[in-house]
């Protein structure tokens, strides 16, 4: 049973960072790419980074571009988010996922993504 444990949330002022993790585990994840999303209140999931597992290409949203940094340790089967430069507009709840990546594809479309983790929160306050 895959499982995608995600940690690291928390409350941080405006400027500072946060990193943050999943944990995967229950398949390997060879040919998978490996995403961020989030999502605000009263708002739709949108796509913040994504990693493919093998090759490491990593994808990011313009809004998130220059200030977060996706990476994964094969080893350790966790991908991270590290979220610098924090901005108020960050606050969400942010969830990982895993979908199966083929060469061409997007890996910012939610629907690639069959494995979703419950969440974890951050707060930015001004």
């Amino acid at each position: 049973q895959v499982q995608l444990a995600e940690s690291g949330g928390g409350l941080v002022q405006a400027g500072g960072s946060l990193r943050l993790s999943c944990a995967a585990s229950g398949r390997t994840f060879s040919g998978y790419s490996m995403g961020w999303f989030r999502q605000a209140p009263g708002k739709e999931r949108r796509f913040v980074a994504a990693i493919t597992w093998s090759s490491g290409i990593t994808y990011y949203a313009g809004s998130v571009k220059g200030r977060f940094i996706i990476s994964r340790d094969n080893a350790e089967n966790t991908v991270y988010l590290q979220m610098n430069s924090l901005k108020p507009e960050d606050t969400a709840d942010y969830y990982c996922a895993a979908g199966l990546y083929y060469a061409g594809s997007y890996p910012g479309e939610k629907g690639m993504y069959r494995y979703w983790g419950q969440g974890t929160q951050v707060t930015v306050s001004s």
